[in-house]
């Protein structure tokens, strides 16, 4: 009998996709989540929370390198990184492939997804291993609360605005952020779907330009999250996304997506998907 993984979270809006399963390999009840495990098909190993799907093997690089790699050259010497979420390594994974960096703190709030991901998913979240990171099992906005002016760079490698990650897509986050960041600092944060999630973006750019003064969207393509892309707000006191030029000489070897012309391409937005980001 043929057995079938479909995406929970579009369900209730009259959207689905699912996925031929070949094996389950696990199924976890955190005290945050339910963790499952599959072989599938079509995108090899398959990571998911709540029925969400997180990371497949056949196109995590996609997500995982352009929510680090467009902050990290944004920043002219990014040192001191902090990651909230991000439990599968993906994300530490991409940033420690930066030689500037010194530290990486991995602010994650389920240690469940971690240890998941290091038994199932070995060749992305070896990294968090490294010596550079140092790891906190705790809630991210408590966590950039106390901690002011500490990063030169915040990454926001979050799941949907449900559940725990419900307070990463609010102001009183956002502001804690901004007392996290050093002055020239930037921060990354995963902001949906600009062809689904108008309502979130529009509400996050609502508040954004009243923390920010240079601010900006920016998206990457991914087949197996709703819809086929995740964008990303882009927020900083100093650095503007949009006059940002990389440095080829600084872009790590070996990269799968991210390049210095998808980085500029990457702001470039459809004209219905203008109208979410609000322009002070």
């Amino acid at each position: 009998m043929e057995i079938w993984y479909t995406e929970g979270l579009e369900i209730s809006k009259g959207r689905k996709v699912s996925y031929r399963v070949t094996k389950t390999l696990d199924s976890i009840q955190t005290p945050f989540q339910k963790i499952d495990v599959f072989e599938t098909e079509s995108f090899g190993r398959m990571f998911t929370l709540d029925d969400v799907t997180m990371v497949t093997e056949r196109d995590e690089h996609s997500y995982h390198e352009m929510i680090a790699h467009i902050p990290m050259m944004s920043h002219p010497n990014p040192e001191n990184v902090l990651v909230i979420g991000g439990g599968d390594g993906g994300t530490v994974r991409e940033v420690l492939k930066h030689p500037s960096v010194k530290e990486v703190v991995l602010c994650e709030i389920d240690k469940g997804v971690v240890d998941a991901c290091y038994k199932y998913f070995p060749e992305i979240a070896e990294a968090m291993k490294d010596k550079k990171v140092i790891h906190h099992y705790d809630d991210g906005a408590k966590f950039a609360r106390e901690n002011k002016g500490r990063f030169d760079v915040i990454l926001v490698d979050s799941s949907d605005p449900v559940g725990p990650a419900e307070v990463l897509f609010k102001e009183p986050f956002y502001r804690d952020m901004a007392g996290a960041l050093r002055e020239t600092g930037v921060i990354a944060t995963q902001a949906e779907s600009y062809w689904y999630h108008g309502d979130v973006i529009k509400s996050l750019f609502e508040f954004i330009p009243k923390i920010f003064p240079q601010y900006g969207y920016y998206y990457t393509t991914i087949p197996t999250y709703p819809s086929g892309i995740i964008g990303f707000t882009f927020l900083s006191n100093k650095i503007n996304p949009y006059e940002v030029v990389p440095d080829p000489s600084r872009v790590p070897k070996n990269l799968k997506y991210y390049s210095p012309e998808i980085h500029k391409a990457a702001f470039v937005l459809p004209e219905f998907a203008k109208q979410y980001i609000k322009r002070s």
